[in-house]
């Protein structure tokens, strides 16, 4: 090499790790989190499957509450001034205090909102134990049963549905068979049995009668048209006809004639319009 050239100038870059081989601990505190996390799911979904629904709620209730319980401080001893947290004068029915100086034993020492509950939950218990009872006569009367207390002849008459109102029986003329004389409130042979089977069926129950009377429009208009009292009153002969089957007359809630103005079909003076409908009323159901 030549005295005169420099020589070559060699550089080494050197990494240098930090932390003196300890490299942190953050990811410990986020991973012990996470498992903390797990747990308090683990133990929710635990709480869920082993609580039942009322068990549920009170649980939420406990942690939100929304009924004062000691709207004053002081006084006594313990959390709340010496009374228990379930006495009628600390939980509040109405913001202020007791409804009521002397409250009723269904209320006492839960409040209004869990005598309430209580009575919703009798009320829709009722409601569907009677459901399940209409529909039982229902199926007597149509033969989904198995048994029917009707013939064939007299199913033709009738027809069931389960509504609101409760459970109507609507029996009606056939082109070939009507259930009174014409014009009249002399009831033919058929409508004695029709009566005597549903008669048979609404003793069962207690519930209160509805009977209401339908009659077919008249041809041509009449200065005295019949059609109004001769609903009423066939409606009435068919109550009567149920008290002398030994149905209490204090059952009987309505008893009410439509003339023709709420035919079944669309003809007017079609036989189908003559008809009686009896309802077995609800319970809660009085007028």
């Amino acid at each position: 090499m030549a005295h005169g050239q420099n020589a070559p100038v060699i550089i080494k870059r050197k990494k240098v790790v930090g932390g003196g081989g300890h490299h942190g601990g953050a990811w410990k505190v986020a991973y012990a989190d996470f498992v903390t996390a797990m747990m308090a799911f683990f133990m929710l979904m635990w709480l869920l499957n082993a609580t039942t629904e009322k068990q549920r709620k009170g649980i939420a209730d406990y942690f939100n509450p929304t009924i004062p319980v000691n709207r004053v401080s002081g006084g006594g001893e313990g959390a709340f001034g010496g009374e228990s947290v379930f006495s009628e004068r600390v939980l509040a029915q109405t913001g202020t205090g007791a409804a009521q100086p002397s409250p009723t034993p269904e209320r006492q020492a839960r409040g209004t909102i869990g005598a309430q509950s209580s009575s919703e939950d009798r009320a829709e218990a009722r409601s569907q134990a009677e459901a399940s009872v209409f529909r039982e006569i229902e199926d007597m009367l149509n033969g989904k049963a198995g048994e029917t207390l009707l013939s064939e002849q007299m199913m033709r008459h009738i027809v069931t549905r389960l509504t609101d109102e409760g459970l109507i029986v609507e029996i009606f003329d056939l082109d070939d068979a009507a259930l009174f004389e014409t014009d009249t409130t002399t009831p033919m042979p058929v409508l004695d049995e029709l009566v005597a089977i549903i008669g048979q069926a609404f003793a069962i129950v207690r519930n209160g009668v509805s009977v209401s009377g339908h009659v077919s429009a008249r041809p041509v208009v009449l200065a005295e048209n019949p059609v109004w009292d001769l609903s009423t009153a066939r409606a009435q002969t068919v109550r009567r006809m149920l008290q002398d089957m030994g149905i209490d007359p204090e059952r009987f809630q309505r008893i009410s004639g439509y003339a023709d103005r709420k035919p079944a079909v669309d003809a007017p003076m079609a036989p189908r319009n003559n008809r009686l409908e009896l309802v077995l009323l609800r319970s809660d159901i009085t007028n």
